[in-house]
Parts: C-alpha cells; sequence; structure tokens
C-alpha cells in the first residue's frame, strides 16, 4: 500500500479530479473491507464454526479455520493492512486539498475541512457501516476476503510476528492482575443493571446463580425431624400404605436408627410387586451417597449429574444423620420453588403488610432471606447452628423463649408465637424502619 501511495504523489499532477475521486473511493472500500473482515473472523458463532469443519469443509473455509488457529497474527495481519490504507488515504487527501483552489489559500479553513471530511470518510464507510454489515454477515465477507487476508498476512509476515510476541509481556501482566469480584459487588451490579421493566423472576434467577456457589447443603437440606425413612423390618403392606401416604418417590432406609441408613428405596421399583401379599423388599433398596454437610451445592449438583442419583444424605463430622438433600433442592436455589402434583400447597410464611411476616421456625434461613430480600451476611457476626429460623433465634437468646417473647436483632423484630419447652413453632418477624 504505501508502494502504491507514492506512485500516486509522483504522477499526482496528471491526474483529473475524477480520478483523484476514484482513488480515494478504492482506498475506502480497501479500509472497509478490512475492517468488516475484522468483525466478521471474530463473530463467528460456535454452531458457524461447527459448520465450517464438518458440513461443508471447503478450501476458502479451510483457510478461515487456520487463519483463526493463529488469532493474534490474523489481528496483526488486518490491523497493519487497514493502517496503512488508512495513512495512504488522509496523505492523499491531504495533497488533493493543498493543490486544489477550491477552498482559496486560508491554510486554516483547509486544516479543518480536511480534517472534519477525511474523519468523517473514515470513520462512516471505513469503520461503522463495514462492521455493522459484518456482524449480520459475517460467513458471506469470510467467502470473500479470506484469501485476500491469507496471502496478505504471509506477506506481513516479518511485521506481524513481533507484533505478536510483544504482546505476550502484556498478557503475562494481566494474567497476574487479577480482580476479585465479591458476591455482594456482583448482586448490586445486577441491581443497578436491571431497569425498571426486567422481570422481577429474571433477576432473583440471576442472584442465585451468583449466590450458588457460596450455600452449604445444610442451609437448604430437609432436617433430621422432617425426614421420613422407613426401617427394615417394615411389614410389605405397611410399607406400601406408608409409601401412599409420603408421596414421594425416593425413601431412605434404616436398620435399628436413622442414623444406620442402609440405602435408598425407589418407589417407582415397588410397581412390579404391589399385587404380592408379602415380599422381601429391602432386596430392592439401592446405594445411598453421603455427603458432609459443609458441602456446597455446586459441587454437590456436579456429583449428582457424575453419579446419576437424584439424593444424598447429610451427615456431621460424627457420621450422624443430619437431614437429606435431592436435586430439587439444589436447583430451587436458582429457579424457585419447583411445584408438582403431589406437594402441599400451604404456604410456609403468611405476609401481613409489607413489613410483617409469620414463619414456620423450622424454615430455613436461607429461604427467610430470600422472600425478604435482604442479605444474609447480616448474620455473620453470629456464630453457631443458624440454618433454621428457630436455630437462629436460640444462637441469639442462648435459652428456649418463651411464648410472646420479643427477640430484637438489628432492624428485625421476632415475636414467638407458638413454641414449647423443647423448640420454637411459629414466629412473627417484624421489619423495623430506621425512623422507628
Amino acid at each position: 500500500m504505501p508502494v502504491v501511495s507514492s506512485l500516486l504523489l509522483t504522477n499526482f499532477s496528471s491526474y483529473s479530479f475524477t480520478g483523484d475521486l476514484i482513488v480515494i473511493l478504492i482506498m475506502l472500500l480497501l479500509s472497509a473491507l478490512f475492517s468488516g473482515s475484522e468483525v466478521a473472523f471474530f463473530s463467528l458463532r460456535p454452531a458457524q464454526l461447527q459448520y465450517l469443519r464438518d458440513e461443508k469443509p471447503t478450501y476458502i473455509n479451510k483457510i478461515i479455520l487456520q487463519l483463526l488457529d493463529q488469532p493474534k497474527k490474523l489481528l496483526a495481519t488486518i490491523l497493519i493492512s487497514n493502517t496503512c490504507v488508512n495513512i495512504s488515504l488522509i496523505i492523499f487527501s491531504s495533497l488533493i486539498f493543498s493543490n486544489t483552489q477550491l477552498l482559496g489559500e486560508n491554510p486554516i479553513l483547509i486544516f479543518f475541512v480536511q480534517v472534519f471530511s477525511v474523519t468523517f470518510l473514515i470513520t462512516m464507510f471505513s469503520e461503522v457501516l463495514p462492521k455493522v454489515y459484518a456482524a449480520h454477515n459475517n460467513l458471506r465477507i469470510l467467502s470473500f476476503m479470506a484469501y485476500p487476508v491469507y496471502i496478505i498476512g504471509k506477506i506481513l509476515t516479518p511485521f506481524s510476528v513481533p507484533l505478536v510476541k510483544s504482546t505476550s509481556l502484556f498478557d503475562k501482566h494481566l494474567k497476574r492482575k487479577r480482580t476479585n469480584v465479591s458476591l455482594d459487588e456482583l448482586t448490586h451490579a445486577i441491581e443497578i443493571t436491571s431497569d425498571i421493566e426486567s422481570p422481577p423472576e429474571e433477576k432473583r434467577i440471576l442472584k442465585g446463580i451468583v449466590n450458588f456457589g457460596n450455600i452449604d447443603v445444610k442451609q437448604i437440606m430437609r432436617p433430621l425431624p422432617d425426614m421420613i425413612a422407613f426401617g427394615l423390618q417394615t411389614p410389605f403392606k405397611e410399607l406400601l400404605q406408608r409409601v401412599i401416604d409420603a408421596g414421594y418417590s425416593r425413601v431412605p432406609v434404616y436398620e435399628s436408627s436413622i442414623d444406620n441408613i442402609k440405602g435408598v428405596l425407589h418407589i417407582k421399583d415397588l410397581l412390579a410387586h404391589i399385587k404380592k401379599e408379602n415380599f422381601d423388599w429391602p432386596l430392592l433398596i439401592r446405594k445411598t451417597y453421603f455427603v458432609p454437610e459443609n458441602k456446597k451445592i455446586n459441587d454437590l449438583l456436579q456429583e449428582f449429574q457424575q453419579r446419576k442419583i437424584h439424593m444424598a444424605i447429610i451427615v456431621d463430622e460424627f457420621g450422624a444423620t443430619q437431614g437429606l438433600i435431592t436435586l430439587e433442592d439444589v436447583l430451587e436455589e436458582i429457579v424457585g420453588e419447583i411445584k408438582d402434583e403431589f406437594d402441599d400447597e400451604e404456604p410456609v410464611y403468611t405476609k401481613i403488610d409489607e413489613q410483617t411476616y409469620v414463619f414456620e421456625a423450622k424454615t430455613s434461613l436461607n429461604e427467610v432471606c430470600r422472600i425478604l430480600e435482604i442479605d444474609m451476611t447480616m448474620f455473620d457476626e453470629i456464630e453457631g447452628e443458624k440454618d433454621t429460623l428457630a436455630g437462629l433465634l436460640l444462637e441469639i437468646n442462648h435459652t428456649i423463649p418463651r411464648i410472646g417473647e420479643v427477640i430484637s436483632f438489628k432492624n428485625l423484630r421476632f415475636t414467638i408465637e407458638s413454641a414449647d419447652r423443647r423448640k420454637i413453632k411459629r414466629v412473627k418477624l417484624q421489619i423495623i424502619q430506621e425512623q422507628e
């Protein structure tokens, strides 16, 4: 390109105005093709790449894939070519303005007209329009420009290779300089980037994804008092009736005590034997998967997928059963409550007004925070077991509160509505405004 530009400059006096205009249009076209090629190469979607590899392996497609194997060299080739064309265009246009008398001899007027006209032409016709078009027609652009870029890349190798190698120093620096973003910052980013028209469900799912890797299984598990399990000595007829009453598809099976779980019974395995008077049903139980109570649910979800199971038993450091968790429990942390025809439709809480709620004390603290739309980190200063609302109140109060007793924590006021000597049953929760 610089050679072409020098030839044009040497014989400039012999060119007519029409010839000058044609040269400028050719340079604008070349600049537009290089700019469009840049977007076209790097906007290919995975499906389009798969199409180039498998469905239509033509010579041009092979060249496209070969160029994409070295993305830094490809980018350097396109940028060097585009820069040479733009520089030639600027030099040529400046000579046209200096050798014509269209604007008189006012150097300031000539300078401003030249700057604004050339900048507008390059920006509009060599940058904006080609890149917009290439983003929607990338394969069409590449079918025309892949081979020229490939040839130019061979010619410019002495220039592009040193440029690519010099960028490795910056890559190493950027890899060392990593930015750690906290969960609070991500949640705040979701809040400020969601406009009024964004569905609340969409915002809630995004928050669930952000917090997904920070939740322990014990925070969302079904605790031991709420578990339904069958003993190995349960008669077959009694088992069938209890299965119908429970309405679950999988149930743990224990021997002697709930801390000695032997396996999991899949209810579908009983279907072939329901008409029998008696059946040795313990033969149907399957292997149990045990997990510690401090395991993160994102790791558990991956293990569920790898093992192709739907239920795990939660144990503490001594091996004692603490509860169970299912695949549905894990997914509900992202998509919200999943209801089927067998789920109890009774609400786990009652909303009295915007600041007052009534919860069952066994409701998980994670669920309470989600309903109230408050950050669970506000309870981090409280040590001990606080997986449920009852557990939180016991850690704050240190004793089992009486009915009517009020417990305050920050801007939350808890009133005990139902309790006995062993546990808290129901709690009224009020969010206190600052002026109050």
